[in-house]
């Protein structure tokens, strides 16, 4: 029981919650009990010092370590100075004025020797320069996969990518926002949510421009498949589909990049080209090579068995990576591992050549990524870091007004304890790949950084609890990496969010995600634009939510009725209700600010959803004092479908709902240019 006892005090676990109506709730001791259970003791007591301690710029750098007989100490800074000295106990260590940075100070007596990271950050993360000098930027939020394009294999791409970038750029945006792009299931392609993925270090890899890829290109084989006639009926059933057929994709794909993958074996091994992979392969360690035997191991266990969904259904001997079997995988086919590693090169390739072209066209921010909350249960990363994750509890969301059953999301939240002692690492690392070849980072769920609502296995979204992360150092070690990337961040924070937080996200330089539909400031209007704050982004809408037309009809309402979302009839009639006077608020806020011309009348609240209604809620956006505005091609085309229906799984196609135009198409048209230069417009009279 002392363990339990232990982190009770810690106050790992919170007693009870305010929900969503703000009234208190408390939490089960039998809840507390089994996720205390969960997590091992802490083993801070056996160290003099935490593995890491975490400073601001301009602190004192004051140490006071637990020692019972004196001890020497060394500090080495980052760069290599080194310091000195001796420690009585009862005794503080005063360090010497440090850059930012992470630094290593170590103590030693007799025979025992205990190091610290020493963590100096900034206050606050980057800012973009064209930010700080008070302009108003805007720019298109896409989900990759939903593009359409003469080019494509049926999915979204790196390609079409790059005709987004060029197209917002011409337009006057300053960025391209991107679902997260991380590593799904290459064997298992129906595991298609960008929110759940195997790892959040390396890349989908269907995102490649197979047809851009100079092995393709030069490789005879290849090209004689490329002709073939089914190759060809494949592929443009897979581009007319009006959702992404994921495994049409996947065949299509690893077909012409296996094809490809042998020219690529021919190539001298002194070519620049294979140096240059072999680089990338060093530089990814084992966090790569694991994801590649990953990949390949599923891909082998899926075609003896499609009973086999992730590394907890495979035998015994293959559920460590570092197992004998696993060992003998690795060398037996060495061949089928590293065609998975160059699949994540040719993405990574292909994902910074977006980003400069980002440069090239000079945009003020470039691509704008988004950090899912978590990864899969069952993929590479839990796989190869077991201990870091709690593999019986899952995260998600209390009861709420939209969701009276809570979120169960099914992902495993990480250790606070396992990450604190390894100096956290997990998150450096996690940062540093989602801030690679971009100017902004969005981060899913921001509030994780301070609690995540974890839920033990077996158990409904009702019988969790809130667990606590080490906000402050981990907000310290998101500015540090913010500003040596180059890299703002945008913080998700929609839903409950505890005080706590607010304050301490603004002052550390973390932007604001504010989301239209949530910005009604009382019953009779929205918040006016000179009210939207500034450090903020501003948004229509989000993945999980309808789109402007499907909103403005309701839409969202009656699907989520008829999937049994809304079992309670009553609370369902109130949410129709809530929305006629949303809508009815919001054209009044249209006709004071301006952005509706007074002379057209619409009925209360009854109003149609046209182009010109469409037109003067996005200038009325673009009027806001927000310094961001993101825009999604949804809006631009009217169209009314979701890509995400949140809390379900199989009752609705989620993550596969294409756009209803190409690209060409798109941006041929003449209501998007009209639409995106008065957006232009408006974000450049802002200043």
């Amino acid at each position: 029981m002392k363990p339990n006892t232990h982190l009770e005090r810690a106050g790992l676990i919170a007693p009870d919650y305010i929900d969503a109506h703000g009234r208190p709730q408390q939490v089960s001791a039998l809840t507390r009990d089994r996720l205390l259970g969960l997590m091992p003791p802490s083993s801070d007591g056996a160290s003099p010092l935490p593995a890491a301690v975490v400073f601001h710029q301009g602190e004192p750098l004051m140490l006071s370590p637990v020692l019972f007989a004196p001890a020497d100490w060394q500090l080495t800074s980052e760069t290599g100075e080194r310091w000195s000295g001796r420690c009585a106990p009862g005794e503080t260590i005063a360090l010497p004025a440090l850059p930012d940075g992470y630094h290593q100070l170590t103590l030693e007596h007799e025979t025992q020797r205990d190091s610290c990271c020493i963590i100096v950050a900034p206050r606050r993360c980057y800012e973009p320069p064209a930010l700080l000098a008070g302009d108003s930027l805007w720019g298109s939020c896409i989900q990759l996969y939903t593009l359409r394009s003469a080019n494509n294999w049926g999915i979204g791409d790196f390609g079409d990518l790059q005709r987004m970038i060029v197209e917002t750029a011409r337009h006057g945006g300053a960025f391209v926002g991107l679902n997260p792009l991380h590593a799904l299931f290459p064997a298992e392609p129906e595991s298609a949510s960008p929110y759940s993925p195997s790892s959040r270090r390396w890349l989908n890899i269907l995102y490649i421009d197979v047809g851009a890829v100079a092995d393709f290109q030069h490789s005879e084989a290849a090209q004689a498949w490329w002709r073939l006639e089914a190759t060809q009926q494949a592929l443009q059933a897979a581009r007319r589909a009006e959702w992404v057929d994921y495994p049409a994709v996947t065949r299509l794909k690893l077909a012409g990049l296996r094809l490809a993958w042998r020219q690529f074996q021919q190539r001298d091994a002194e070519d620049a080209e294979v140096t240059a992979f072999d680089a990338f392969i060093e530089a990814g360690g084992d966090s790569l090579l694991f994801q590649g035997v990953f990949d390949a191991l599923h891909a082998e266990r899926r075609a003896q068995s499609r009973a086999c969904h992730g590394w907890q259904s495979w035998p015994e001997a293959f559920q460590r990576p570092d197992s004998a079997a696993v060992l003998a995988f690795r060398i037996e086919q060495s061949d089928k591992v590293r065609f998975y590693l160059w699949l994540q090169w040719l993405a990574a390739q292909q994902f910074a050549a977006c980003w400069q072209r980002c440069q090239q066209q000079q945009m003020a921010i470039g691509l704008y990524r988004d950090l899912a909350v978590g990864v899969a249960r069952d993929g590479a990363e839990t796989w190869r870091e077991r201990e870091l994750y709690c593999l019986e509890a899952s995260v998600g969301a209390p009861p709420d007004i939209l969701g009276p059953l809570g979120q169960n999301w099914g992902l495993p939240p990480m250790d606070p304890q396992v990450m604190a002692a390894r100096a956290f690492d997990p998150w450096i690392t996690l940062l540093r790949a989602s801030m690679q070849d971009c100017g902004a980072l969005r981060i899913d769920h921001v509030m994780a950084l301070l609690r995540l609502w974890w839920i033990p296995q077996g158990e409904s979204a009702a019988e969790g609890a809130y667990v606590h992360y080490p906000l402050d150092a981990l907000l310290a070690i998101l500015a540090l990496e913010s500003q040596r990337h180059r890299c703002m961040v945008i913080g998700e924070d929609l839903g409950t969010v505890p005080a706590a937080i607010v304050d301490k996200l603004r002052d550390a330089g973390v932007y604001s995600y504010k989301v239209l539909y949530f910005e009604q400031a009382s019953q009779q209007a929205f918040r006016a634009p000179a009210q939207w704050p500034r450090q903020a982004m501003a948004v229509t809408t989000t993945h999980d939510m309808p789109t402007l037309r499907g909103w403005w009809r309701s839409d969202d309402l009656r699907l989520g009725s008829a999937l049994g979302l809304y079992p309670d009839k009553a609370v369902l009639a109130g949410l129709y209700r809530d929305r006629q006077a949303a809508r009815t608020a919001l054209l009044r806020t249209l006709l004071r600010s301006g952005a509706l011309p007074a002379r057209q009348r619409y009925q209360r609240g009854g109003a149609r959803m046209t182009r010109a209604l469409s037109l003067a809620i996005l200038g009325y956006l673009a009027g806001t004092q927000s310094a961001l505005l993101g825009l999604q091609p949804e809006e631009w085309l009217d169209m009314a479908t979701p890509v995400n229906v949140p809390g379900t799984t199989d009752a609705y196609p989620n993550w596969r709902r294409k756009l209803s135009a190409t690209l060409e198409e798109m941006f041929s048209d003449p209501a998007v240019e009209t639409l995106l230069a008065a957006v232009d417009r408006g974000r450049k009279g802002m200043k």
